[in-house]
């Protein structure tokens, strides 16, 4: 039998995300005539990837600890990777790498303090948080838990480089980030659908859990319209070039997945993986259109 991997516990094939996001702040910042140091923007993406290995390897430790993962069931998008499930044994390495990937973390945050002053303060210490408290507490409130996967990968990501690299905040990059902070979110918010039961049974109160699928739908549905209203309005206030319009080529792809979230209760987590790929395509390729959108214009 192969030796089960460490490594399996922050996820990599969900480790794209960060690049697409740091890639949209760099974006706007170029979009803006600001000049983007290469190295700069290579420090910044180790600092992302690492706060993403960080909540996934807490995550997966935490999960782990109270029985969850044994209760999941288990889809190529959710109830994790099955790593400590196949080697208990790895649960404490587990959590030395979620610690170490949040210090790594926290020490880029310090060079960017120093570097572009206390400006970047806010977000480093609300992303520290949403990383350190994700699994224990916030999956905890259902409000909290809605937004805070698409916080921390748009306005505390996207917003955090372009602040990194430029010493500022622009509307632009606000108004950018909210493209990651509602796909994000209805990306996490889709995969609870399967895990509702597991979930339910250690008292999580998630969207799916606590109104059930059907509700649930309707925040999608919003969330994604809200996506594209967005990308509409920023173009022509100004916000965002013209080529950014792209994004709205992922239209079907939301359609897909909201189709898949508004199936029936009880929820067929087998039924609604195609629906969850298209989900998890539409999450990384809208952020992406829109960076593309902004090294045209």
């Amino acid at each position: 039998m192969a030796k089960t991997s460490v490594m399996g516990v922050v996820r990599p094939p969900f480790l794209i995300l960060p690049p697409i996001c740091v890639l949209l702040g760099a974006a706007v910042a170029s979009w803006q005539g600001h000049s983007v140091d290469a190295l700069e923007v290579v420090l910044v993406l180790v600092g992302a990837l690492a706060a993403h290995m960080s909540v996934n390897a807490l995550n997966e430790y935490f999960d782990f600890k109270t029985g969850l993962d044994f209760r999941t069931v288990r889809t190529p998008f959710s109830g994790g990777s099955g790593t400590l499930i196949a080697a208990p044994e790895l649960a404490g390495t587990a959590l030395v790498i979620g610690v170490t990937t949040l210090l790594v973390t926290m020490a880029v945050g310090v060079y960017f303090l120093a570097a572009r002053g206390w400006g970047l303060l806010p977000l480093g210490l609300l992303g520290v948080v949403i990383i350190a408290a994700y699994t224990q507490w916030i999956n905890y409130n259902r409000y909290l838990c809605l937004v805070a996967p698409g916080l921390g990968f748009g306005p505390l990501m996207v917003v955090g480089t372009y602040y990194a690299l430029t010493g500022a905040y622009s509307v632009a990059v606000v108004v950018a980030s909210l493209v990651p902070f509602f796909l994000v979110s209805n990306l996490l918010l889709l995969n609870q659908f399967p895990d509702i039961d597991a979930d339910r049974s250690i008292g999580r109160d998630t969207f799916p859990v606590a109104r059930g699928a059907t509700a649930s739908s309707r925040i999608y549905g919003a969330f994604a319209l809200a996506t594209f209203a967005v990308i509409l309005a920023a173009v022509a206030a100004g916000q965002m070039p013209p080529a950014s319009l792209a994004a709205l080529l992922t239209v079907p792809l939301a359609w897909h997945a909201w189709k898949g979230a508004s199936a029936e209760e009880p929820v067929n987590g087998e039924a609604l993986i195609p629906h969850m790929r298209s989900n998890v395509m539409l999450s990384l390729a809208g952020p992406l259109l829109v960076a593309v959108g902004f090294l045209l214009g």
